[in-house]
């Protein structure tokens, strides 16, 4: 594995510098603001109430969510008006309305562990006693059960569904949906106010190489557990409760794009500037800042990373 040791430096006052670790640099995360959450239970998405009978405020969701987070700002709260208007949903909910088209599971515990109850689609409801206030992470099921143990699926043509994340400071490896994972990675390695084009450059260089490492990792804790990641600079920085509103959009913007050389999925290393990434081979590397410069200057984001990386294919 090549070791990314030079990151994003935000150009800010010094009240404001960037927090390092382990000598490296990275963007303090922002509050969460999830796209398209705006407190109404709309089709396509799963919602939680605060109170029990479908009434109170509503938390709306169009996918899994492994960890609510549990203070503000960083939580998923609810949106809707009523009783429990900007609450955390963490341990906090009490029926549930699923008007998505797959069933979803409701865990006591974070990371998709613990009892759990099911809701089909369309099913409209009270949750159980052992989870009314008493829920930690939902997830979307489909046709296939999610893998388990060391196996992460997925190829360089088929996104996989879920990585293994090693939480560092937490001691432990924690199985995230993949989509969850790029949305809470992106605003912890972007500066979120940065152009939309630079954003999706960003949005595509982290999902791919996540994707890059989910296929080919065969790293073990001391432990002995299996992971796919770190969630620290060692490999992209993830803080569960982290996306933002612009960082989701761009990963949604480009989340049916893949990005290859020769067919297979790039290992795309980035760094904060042109000369900010030691001895990588040019070509292998993009600048943070300097999507952003390409952004301003009109570049889309397929220019941009074209423009970096060296015989890619975006497909």
């Amino acid at each position: 594995m090549s070791k990314r040791t030079a990151r994003l430096i935000p150009r800010l006052a010094a009240a404001t510098a960037a927090l390092t670790l382990g000598g490296t640099a990275f963007i303090p995360a922002s509050p969460a603001s999830a796209a398209s959450r705006d407190g109404v239970c709309d089709n396509g998405e799963f919602c939680y109430y605060f109170n029990s009978g479908n009434a109170g405020s509503i938390s709306d969701f169009t996918g899994s969510v492994s960890d609510y987070g549990t203070t503000q700002p960083s939580c998923y709260d609810y949106k809707g008006t009523g009783a429990g208007k900007g609450e955390c949903v963490k341990n906090q909910a009490a029926s549930v309305w699923n008007r998505s088209t797959k069933t979803v599971r409701v865990y006591f515990n974070s990371n998709y562990g613990g009892t759990y109850q099911d809701f089909k689609a369309g099913a409209k409801g009270n949750l159980n006693s052992s989870l009314k206030n008493q829920n930690a992470s939902h997830q979307f099921l489909s046709s296939t059960p999610p893998p388990t143990g060391c196996k992460t699926d997925g190829t360089d043509s088929t996104l996989p569904t879920s990585i293994l994340v090693y939480r560092v400071s937490l001691n432990r490896v924690e199985r995230v949906t993949f989509e969850t994972y790029v949305k809470n990675v992106l605003p912890n390695e972007w500066v979120t106010s940065w152009p939309a084009e630079s954003l999706k450059s960003g949005a595509m260089a982290v999902k791919s190489y996540g994707w890059y490492w989910a296929l080919h990792s065969t790293r073990k804790t001391s432990g002995g557990a299996c992971f796919d990641v770190y969630d620290n600079t060692s490999s992209q920085v993830y803080k569960p409760g982290s996306a933002t509103a612009s960082t989701n959009a761009a990963v949604d913007a480009t989340w049916g794009t893949r990005m290859t050389r020769s067919g297979k999925i790039l290992q795309a290393q980035y760094c904060a500037t042109t000369t900010a990434c030691g001895g990588w081979v040019t070509g292998d590397w993009m600048s943070q800042y300097g999507s952003r410069d390409k952004a301003n200057a009109g570049s889309s984001y397929s220019t941009i990373l074209k423009s970096y990386y060296s015989g890619i294919a975006l497909s």
